[in-house]
């Protein structure tokens, strides 16, 4: 039976926690919702299976060695109907673990002992390409705000049908303001949602990307200050900035 990609959460993205280890299950919980997510959790086979096809998580991380049920049966059957995002993780970390994972279409594995931080990171950049496989699939792989088009599949911005240009970064940081008009990102969720990481060391790069995004929005005649600066805040794509003054 061909499987689907599922429908990424609009909301707080779930992730099914399947691990019957407690340290890793707390830590990992923890983790990923002080990151932004919903931790769901499921410490055996049978139960990770139930709640992957009733709950619909943006992502599962499923553990190889579970009780009742295998990690690896637990995939192939998730695929049987459903495409939703696996990373797998492993202990072993053998050349024929990997192997039976690929095979089965898990989009990554990860070997214990892991860092957390790379495994968020990990979870982000997986989410961001389902989120874009299935516009493009839905047909919707346009976003248009006022005047202002994002072609996510060509990657090509424009004002009033004026290519506009950006590099790949300065359009998925122009594309991720875009997607929600008027809500104001802090400088910390558009490191974690653009780049792709989760460190907030050095906010002073979104400034200076903004920066160079507004001046390419100036260069194709777009008004600058479509995106808007929130003090102590952040920054948000606001449609009312493109709008004649009476």
């Amino acid at each position: 039976m061909p499987y689907h990609r599922t429908m990424p959460d609009v909301g707080r993205p779930k992730v099914l926690i399947v691990d019957d280890e407690p340290g890793i299950v707390e830590v990992l919980t923890f983790s990923l919702e002080e990151a932004g997510f919903e931790a769901l959790v499921a410490v055996d086979g049978p139960t990770a299976l139930r709640r992957a096809l009733t709950e619909a998580p943006s992502l599962v991380l499923l553990d190889i060695m579970l009780p009742g049920l295998d990690g690896l049966t637990v995939c192939r059957e998730i695929r049987l109907v459903s495409d939703m995002p696996i990373i797998l993780l492993t202990a072993k970390g053998s050349e024929a673990d990997r192997i039976a994972g690929l095979e089965l279409h898990a989009d990554d594995y990860v070997v214990k002992p892991f860092s957390v931080r790379e495994l968020v990171a990990r979870i982000r950049t997986i989410l961001r390409r389902t989120t874009f496989d299935h516009a493009i699939a839905a047909g919707s792989a346009v976003i248009e705000v006022a005047d202002l088009s994002l072609d996510l599949e060509t990657f090509e911005a424009r004002w009033r049908h004026k290519p506009i240009g950006l590099s790949r970064l300065q359009f998925e940081l122009l594309a991720t303001l875009a997607r929600r008009p008027r809500m104001v990102f802090t400088r910390e969720q558009l490191l974690q949602q653009v780049w792709g990481t989760d460190f907030t060391d050095d906010v002073r790069t979104v400034d200076s990307m903004v920066k160079r995004v507004r001046t390419r929005l100036r260069e194709g005649g777009a008004p600058p200050d479509l995106i808007v600066s929130k003090r102590d805040l952040g920054y948000c794509l606001d449609p009312a900035a493109a709008a004649p003054s009476l």
